[in-house]
């Protein structure tokens, strides 16, 4: 009994160790390099657009998914407006 717990224990520990986060400074770090490998100087006008159309493209892709997972699952109320995902 207790090596099962043990083995769900670690299983659990190796799951959680894979997950890996990226935080804003690290984020803005690797959209900087992006932008800079496109040939944008910093501190211009062309590697700010550089970095909003990085960062619209993000948005647009979190709105794509959240928008397909409403889609897949389907509203969960009444008089919700069905004909809108179909």
């Amino acid at each position: 009994m207790r090596i099962s717990g043990l083995l769900a224990a670690l299983a659990m520990a190796v799951t959680l160790g894979a997950c890996e986060t990226t935080s804003p400074a690290q984020q803005r770090a690797a959209d900087a390099t992006r932008c800079k490998s496109y040939g944008f100087r910093s501190g211009t006008d062309g590697f700010s657009k550089c970095l909003l159309d990085i960062d619209l493209d993000r948005s647009a892709d979190r709105r794509a998914a959240r928008e397909e997972l409403l889609i897949y699952s389907g509203p969960r109320f009444y008089g919700a407006p069905y004909w809108r995902y179909w």
